[in-house]
């Protein structure tokens, strides 16, 4: 008996013998037809779920009349509610009466195909599996004052699906997958949703309706985008958005490979510190911050969650120092973003309290303190050491009544907090100074 073996994926082709019915329904597997490889493959994969459709097609030679295919994932992650066959040439002579799962042989289903024509049919075939992902990695370089930066972008994939893929083409999909039962559970199990079948019996040919409310937009995602010169082509798919890997890989398992994206220079950036001491004590968190919009040379697609390293130029002959690394989520077009790049010493808040009282002391008719005051006079002693322009946003959170009064400008983000954007010029020290009113117990008016 010859077989082809895809690593680990086994496709069969077996003529039914007319010895009765017996012989039939003992699914005799006698005369197995030797299979050529995989022509074609094709793999979409969602970054947002462990979701990846495979559509491979194989040219398959077919006896007139009734004819058996034999699908086979042992220890792959495929789900075998999935799979979907059909004839791409001679479609209208080619026909799938049913699909079950083999008597005694587990991890295989099996096609009855009624075949008008002999010889070879084009055929495709598709399912889902999990264990392949993929995610993007960022590198932002910025120049020496942090004015603009070069962005590039490149997509990573990873396969440990257990199955290897041979000359594939790759397609990124960036969108919100919603799964009933996830991929591999239901790989792991071996059967479809529900009621384990009966060897030998018949199974849906197709996953039930209501298994991805995303399944339309998948079909659109797989049908669309022709090869080109090697590149990541990207292209709007309503909820969703593709990119094309241009070209052609293999994807063995245990496989992982980086591919550029996209660069883009020249795109602005403010050289953002944010100083919060209920979040981070008294250091300052330096940001890199910018629009992913047309006037930024960017904007011609949202930029899928990633790592981030972060450079900067420090001399004139492009010796680059590292500033930090991140990660950011979906940045839809349109979308300002702030990278965190960790805590920078070269801007410094010295907050110090200078006095405390407590006044307007209420009495109940026991004697007891039912109201009072509190009055706190702060000072921020404030300095960019840095050799450039920067911005300083400094938060405050306040609790209770209170109010607030001082020269600097501030906005008040919502009922306990204020915040006071100040840009600083280069090698700047400013001291800016605040009153704190909070009203207590009879005293509060809110």
């Amino acid at each position: 008996m010859k077989t082809v073996v895809s690593r680990l994926v086994r496709i069969h082709l077996l003529a039914v013998i007319a010895f009765g019915c017996t012989a039939f329904d003992s699914h005799a597997r006698i005369n197995v037809v030797t299979l050529p490889g995989r022509d074609t493959v094709q793999l979409t994969i969602y970054n947002s779920a462990d979701l990846t459709l495979v559509k491979e097609t194989r040219v398959l030679t077919f006896k007139q009349g009734l004819n058996r295919l034999e699908f086979s994932w042992a220890n792959t992650l495929i789900d075998p509610t999935s799979v979907e066959f059909r004839a791409l040439t001679n479609a209208d002579k080619v026909e799938v009466l049913d699909v079950s799962f083999p008597a005694r042989v587990t991890n295989t289903l099996e096609w009855r195909i009624a075949s008008e024509v002999a010889g070879e049919v084009k055929c495709e075939i598709r399912y889902f599996t999990s264990g392949i992902s993929w995610g993007a990695d960022y590198v932002v370089e910025a120049d020496q004052k942090e004015k603009q930066m070069q962005l590039a972008g490149s997509v990573r994939v990873n396969n440990h699906s257990g199955e290897d893929y041979e000359n594939a083409q790759i397609r990124l999909v960036v969108g919100v997958v919603r799964l009933v039962q996830s991929i591999v559970d239901l790989a792991r199990q071996g059967q479809p949703i529900g009621e384990v079948p009966k060897p030998g019996s018949a199974v849906p040919m197709m996953p039930p309706a209501a298994k991805f409310d995303a399944m339309r937009g998948m079909g659109r995602a797989v049908g669309e985008a022709e090869m080109r010169q090697r590149e990541v082509v990207k292209e709007a798919l309503s909820e969703y958005f593709l990119y094309t890997v241009e070209g052609r890989d293999t994807v063995a398992n245990g496989w992982s490979k980086r591919m550029p994206s996209f660069k883009a220079a020249e795109v602005p950036i403010t050289s953002y510190y944010k100083y919060e001491r209920e979040r981070w004590g008294d250091i300052v968190m330096r940001y890199y911050k910018f629009t992913n919009a047309v006037p930024s040379k960017l904007g011609k697609e949202p930029l899928p969650d990633g790592g981030v390293m972060a450079f900067r130029t420090v001399t004139k002959d492009n010796l680059y120092s590292f500033v930090g690394r991140t990660a950011v989520k979906y940045i839809p077009i349109g979308e300002t973003v702030e990278m965190e790049l960790g805590n920078d010493a070269e801007v410094m808040v010295k907050p110090t309290l200078m006095s405390w009282g407590k006044v307007d002391l209420a009495f109940d008719p026991f004697g007891n303190v039912k109201g009072w005051t509190t009055k706190e006079s702060w000072q921020f002693e404030i300095q960019n050491s840095k050799e450039i322009e920067v911005v300083l946003d400094i938060r405050r959170n306040f609790g209770g009544d209170w109010s607030m009064v001082t020269e600097q400008a501030y906005e008040k983000v919502d009922a306990t907090k204020v915040k006071m954007v100040l840009p600083l010029k280069p090698l700047e020290k400013r001291t800016i100074t605040y009153e704190l009113t909070t009203r207590h117990g009879s005293n509060a008016t809110k």
